[in-house]
């Protein structure tokens, strides 16, 4: 499997030069199969979903995006999918369960008066349903859903499995704000949580503020890096990347995160990167 990191800020694109190291867009994982040399499988469609075109080769986009859940820097980038807002794309669009049509649902921030073109004004086949909990096939992937705690809407954490290596997606998690402290302070390492994340190659885990700035952000829903890690240990997952980062956050501060996190020895911990291509599997690198 192929882990593409297009787009790893959180809540609101960053620009500057001090943010090109660490990318400013916001939320964006492509997935692709060993055998196959573009992504069919797509996480989350913030801004940095533009970046996904350039990695089809001039082809249409014909594959399936998971949104985790439904705020804005998860979904702006859909109207600027570029391969799939073509006539010979075909694109099937997953929606948290929330007991709302999910085209109306996407319409509250994509249509007028807040956007010129509704969702289904995009060139090509687009297919919107909605996804719970539950193991799913999407894209000759295995995928179990979860619900995951994070204010302000329904949202789910993805595990994502080929047969030969696996990911936690947890984008957007905020245990502490909705579940209380837990053992460490940070939020209790619940059920839904170390079931998609137990055994896995490569956690991706929201890690926007740290420790001390936890307890001034819990209204936000997010975690402290420190959680992530933790749950990392506690589950077996064999790499963690600290995604989601703040959008004040520069290059110089998200690398001292990094080396603080790198405490132990019995876990890779490394800062979600925009740009990097991780590799799962018998010839696991990263570029």
């Amino acid at each position: 499997m192929r882990v593409h990191l297009c787009g790893v800020r959180g809540s609101t694109p960053a620009v500057g030069a001090e943010f090109t190291g660490v990318g400013g867009n916001t939320s964006c994982v492509a997935l692709a199969h060993d055998d196959e040399a573009a992504p069919r499988l797509v996480l989350d469609a913030g801004t940095g979903l533009r970046a996904v075109s350039a990695l089809m080769g001039g082809e249409p986009f014909r594959g399936s995006i998971l949104l985790g859940h439904l705020h804005w820097d998860h979904t702006q980038g859909l109207p600027f999918f570029r391969s799939a807002d073509r006539p010979d794309a075909v694109t099937r669009v997953f929606v948290p369960e929330q007991g709302v049509p999910p085209l109306e649902l996407l319409g509250r921030f994509m249509g007028p008066p807040s956007f010129p073109i509704l969702a289904p004004d995009l060139q090509g086949s687009w297919s919107f349903d909605s996804i719970d909990e539950g193991t799913h096939v999407v894209e000759d992937f295995t995928v179990l859903v979860r619900e995951i705690p994070h204010k302000g809407g329904r949202t789910m954490g993805y595990r994502i499995d080929d047969g030969c290596s696996s990911v936690a997606y947890l984008s957007d998690h905020g245990p502490a704000r909705m579940m209380g402290p837990g053992p460490d302070g940070f939020g209790p390492y619940h059920e839904a949580a170390m079931e998609l994340c137990t055994g896995v190659d490569l956690l991706i885990h929201d890690a926007q503020y740290t420790a001390s700035e936890l307890p001034f952000r819990l209204n936000f829903g997010h975690s402290a890096a420190d959680y992530a890690v933790g749950l990392a240990r506690h589950c077996g997952a064999a790499r963690v990347l600290l995604f989601h980062h703040d959008p004040d956050r520069t290059d110089t501060e998200v690398a001292a995160i990094e080396r603080a996190m790198r405490r132990g020895e019995d876990v890779s911990v490394d800062a979600a990167r925009e740009g990097e291509t991780i590799w799962l599997g018998a010839s696991s690198d990263t570029a």
